[in-house]
């Protein structure tokens, strides 16, 4: 029986996300190195998934900087504007870019963001990653300036480990704003944050996990081990350990029972790991699968639909913690 999706609050904050938002990384059109991960989408196909994401109830957005170098940003806006979305209708999330930069950067560089999303404001700001020239304590000083001066609504971080996200909330703390979220990889074949002190840190301090790469790149679906054939067009993916014959032996135990609960709920293997991910910490943790195809979108809003009961989410719990990378 379906169920009705049901919003969440973002952290400490008042905004309302839908538990899958729409990663947008495949948005890039091999803008630069980034995008170059992904094939260039044609704007009508973008536009396509962007549509078919929203008709499914999914309600925010994650873009970056980085991703083509603005053009994913660009073309998000673009698409949602041609979908009749006005400002305020939908929520975006978009990331600072801090390799080889200071915080200076994060005040400089802000107009360039809001002009590549326009008319859309930036509801969720995140610095991408902890490796700038700055201190996250001067990271956090210019986000909160972007807060107080109204060009950003909310901050977040993403991969920061524990120790430097508690320090980016006290600091943010002092001038009397919230870190509300924390983008991080987290899924049934990735689930470090449980042990390297991310998620205890987050559910202490109410910062919501936002998870990427959710389907480990499709690993956890199990279409790979079905057909080694595909193996052949993963791109960069196939050099990584995983996708090698004995990594995808390791990974097999979970794929095949994703695949039994797809069966059991006449649902696909992606929505049951999705479903897993956005049901099994409660409401504390969010994903943002991405999409190439239509049907990926569909797929997607359609893990909002069901829920695992708790035997299920258990089961996949004990078989993924046998899962070691």
């Amino acid at each position: 029986m379906e169920q009705q999706t049901t919003l969440r609050n973002l952290g400490k904050s008042d905004l309302k996300i839908t538990p899958i938002g729409l990663g947008c990384w495949q948005f890039s059109k091999q803008g630069n190195l980034a995008g170059k991960f992904w094939p260039s989408l044609e704007d009508e196909l973008i536009r396509d998934i962007v549509r078919v994401s929203l008709e499914g109830g999914i309600n925010w957005f994650d873009t970056a900087e980085v991703y083509g170098h603005g053009a994913s940003e660009k073309i998000l806006a673009k698409s949602l504007d041609a979908l009749g979305q006005k400002p305020g209708d939908v929520i975006i999330a978009t990331k600072w870019w801090p390799i080889f930069r200071n915080a200076s950067s994060i005040v400089k560089t802000i107009e360039d963001r809001l002009a590549c999303l326009s008319p859309y404001p930036i509801d969720l700001y995140q610095v991408h990653q902890p490796w700038g020239f700055s201190s996250e304590v001067k990271e956090m000083e210019a986000m909160a300036a972007l807060v107080r001066s109204k060009k950003v609504s909310y901050v977040g971080v993403s991969n920061f480990p524990a120790k430097m996200m508690r320090s980016a909330w006290e600091t943010l703390q002092r001038s009397g704003i919230n870190l509300v979220s924390n983008q991080v990889p987290y899924s049934l074949l990735n689930r470090k944050i449980e042990s390297n002190g991310i998620l205890d840190t987050a559910k202490e301090l109410g910062i919501t996990i936002i998870a990427y790469s959710p389907l480990a790149q499709g690993l956890v679906t199990g279409k790979f081990h079905d057909d080694p054939e595909l193996l052949k067009n993963i791109g960069f993916r196939k050099y990584s350990s995983h996708f090698k014959p004995q990594g995808m032996e390791k990974s097999r135990p979970v794929a095949e029972t994703v695949k039994k609960l797809a069966a059991k709920y006449q649902v696909t293997p992606s929505q049951v790991a999705l479903n897993w991910l956005i049901n099994f910490h409660g409401d504390m943790v969010v994903a943002i699968p991405g999409a190439t195809k239509v049907k990926h979108a569909a797929e997607n809003t359609g893990a909002m639909k069901f829920r695992l009961i708790p035997e299920d989410l258990n089961l996949l719990d004990e078989v993924s913690r046998g899962f070691k990378a």
